[in-house]
């Protein structure tokens, strides 16, 4: 049967603003190829799921693009009206079985919001996936409730389902660069990030927003930008918030503020109204843990209810940092210091150094360069600079921070000026000098000696897991080196972990192994904010025959498997036939890697 003419033209206006999109698409290559894949493989179709606002829109959207696909969309008004959804495409009074009929012909439907179709319409979408002619495409908020029709689509095995996850922190990043039109320093994007928890819409309000009010301001002596205070209460982010703002019950408001004004730390159960709070936590706007502390659920709440509250009443509810701050921000402190000498820097709770820095307040040198080094041993270089930046802000001369900031940055593969110590070995292993990094690093931190490829020079110095790190590179031993590199990874070294693993790619004898331990070096550096060190220098695309660069180049820069096809006239299946290879060689295991490894420097002569 042919397509009805009235199916032809589908494209809403919904459509259209989200094609109009300036942001790119970033960070779902895999889940890009497996839905296109999906559709170009004879198969019934696909379901993709996720919380909102986590890009799943966007996700198909970029998948059918260029194709001639039908689209409908469910939405919570037409919930009581058959087939509402597809009123577009249908005529009035059309049965289920009349309209199983007419859409049979068409070679690809798109089902936006799925979980919101009204009983008809979702009854259609499963006789459509039953009997198979129509290749369906069906877009679904995880989470929420759906008509049985569309849960028994996955349930019942009628279709595979894609659950997507929310994009990565490095991820985001890069969303944030494009959509900023310029990079923002890492404590910025975290903050965002977190204010957001994952839902791009949201993400893309609030960057919008901030832009506006031109509350971006560069960052001295980087190429960054930077968003400190308040956060803008748009309309847009206010219709947000509407069930938090517009509380009808005034108890339910006072409680929200005085949590939003608590903030960052929490408030004891005994000081608020229980009958209350048993109400906004079954609305799902607070939470209380195991202590009974109460917290806002939601961390775009708080700031947006002091932002919205009159001055009068702000002046009622606030506390001064001095007041409520100092004690807490020691103990942080305190706890960071101790993790630190327990070499245990996995990810910790920091909610009032985070805070200080968000509102623009002044951060003490010590606490910043304790973050910062905290941030560096993490091997998240970029954040360790933004706090080494916030001591200098307050204490422009405090050789900690100095120190922090010089050391972060050299480690990212750039030559600084001044410096001592580990700054000044790291800053000669930028240059390519590593006869003179490993000679300043064996006089200094012994460690580092062995992270530049020396571990002769730390013997006898080190104990724990750095002591086997050391020995096993002595020995050139592969799979202790590997062994080593998961250690420091669940203590939280990534970036000595990444080191690890890159060592051992040329230690090791088997080439299966060699390639395993590449690709764990990769994922891990990529979590590093732009490391460059001599360990990871050794990852460079030196394996790939020349085509194979060529195309892992264009991929790297972004160009689909089509596109590069085109511009080396070659076929699609070449080009994936190549990469497939290429990410053989490497040890990678998707596109994500690429711009990572492609960027990297080639090894450099001691």
């Amino acid at each position: 049967m042919s397509t009805p003419a009235h199916v032809a033209v589908t494209t809403s206006l919904r459509d259209a603003r989200t094609l109009e999109t300036a942001w790119p698409f970033t960070g779902r290559t895999d889940e890009l190829e497996l839905v296109r894949r999906t559709l170009t493989a004879g198969r019934n179709g696909i379901v993709v799921t996720g919380p909102a606002g986590c890009g799943k829109t966007r996700l198909v959207t970029e998948a059918v693009r260029g194709t001639d696909c039908a689209r409908a969309a469910g939405t919570p008004e037409t919930r009581a009206l058959p087939f509402a959804a597809f009123a577009h495409l249908l005529p009035d009074g059309v049965t289920l079985h009349r309209a199983v009929h007419l859409l049979s012909g068409v070679r690809l439907l798109l089902v936006d919001d799925a979980h919101l179709l009204d009983d008809a319409s979702a009854a259609l979408v499963h006789q459509l996936a039953v009997h198979g002619r129509t290749r369906l495409l069906v877009v679904a908020a995880q989470g929420e409730p759906a008509p049985g029709a569309v849960s028994r689509l996955w349930s019942g095995e009628l279709l595979p389902r894609l659950a997507l996850e929310p994009l990565p922190r490095e991820e985001i990043a890069g969303l944030l660069a494009a959509g900023a039109g310029a990079a923002l320093e890492p404590l910025t994007a975290d903050r965002l990030h977190r204010l957001c928890q994952g839902d791009l819409r949201l993400l893309r309000e609030l960057l919008a927003a901030v832009r506006e009010r031109g509350l971006l301001r560069p960052v001295p002596g980087t190429d960054r930008q930077a968003w400190r205070g308040p956060v803008p209460v748009t309309p847009a982010l206010r219709e947000r918030a509407a069930h938090v703002l517009d509380r009808a019950r005034a108890q339910e408001r006072e409680t929200l503020e005085r949590l939003a004004f608590a903030e960052p730390l929490p408030l004891d159960l005994d000081h608020l109204d229980v009958r209350t709070l048993e109400h906004l936590e079954t609305e799902g706007l607070i939470t209380v843990d195991d202590h009974g502390a109460t917290r806002l659920a939601h961390p775009l709440h708080g700031p947006l209810l002091r932002a919205a509250a009159g001055r009068l009443r702000a002046r009622r509810l606030a506390r001064t940092p001095d007041d409520s701050c100092g004690p807490a921000l020691a103990a942080e402190r305190a706890d960071l210091a101790l993790r630190i000498e327990q070499a245990d820097v996995r990810a910790a709770q920091t909610p009032v150094g985070e805070w200080l820095v968000a509102e623009g307040e002044p951060l003490p040198a010590e606490y910043a360069a304790l973050r910062a080094r905290f941030a560096r041993l993490r091997g998240r270089l970029g954040e360790a600079a933004a706090w080494a930046r916030e001591g200098l802000r307050t204490s422009p001369a405090d050789t900690p921070c100095h120190d922090e900031l010089a050391l972060a940055v050299t480690q990212s593969g750039d030559v600084v000026a001044g410096g001592g110590g580990a700054a000044a070995a790291w800053a000669a292993a930028a240059r390519g000098d590593l006869d003179e990094a490993v000679r300043v690093a064996a006089a200094g931190d012994p460690y580092d000696a062995v992270r530049l490829g020396a571990p002769e020079r730390a013997a006898g110095r080190l104990t724990g897991v750095f002591a086997a790190h050391a020995d096993a590179l002595a020995r050139g031993d592969g799979p202790a080196l590997d062994e080593v590199a998961g250690r420091l990874e669940r203590r939280g070294f990534l970036l000595f972990a990444a080191e690890a693993h890159a060592q051992a790619v040329g230690a090791h004898r088997d080439p299966g192994a060699a390639r395993t331990a590449r690709a764990r070096a990769v994922a891990l550096a990529r979590r590093c904010e732009g490391a460059r060190t001599p360990a990871l220098s050794g990852l460079a695309l030196g394996e790939l025959t020349a085509r194979q660069r060529q195309i892992v180049t264009l991929a790297a820069a972004g160009l689909s498997n089509r596109q590069i096809a085109e511009r080396l006239t070659l076929s699609v299946r070449t080009v994936g036939n190549h990469l497939y290879g290429a990410y053989t060689r490497l040890g990678a295991g998707d596109r994500g890697a690429l711009p990572w490894l492609v960027e990297l420097p080639e090894p450099q002569p001691a």
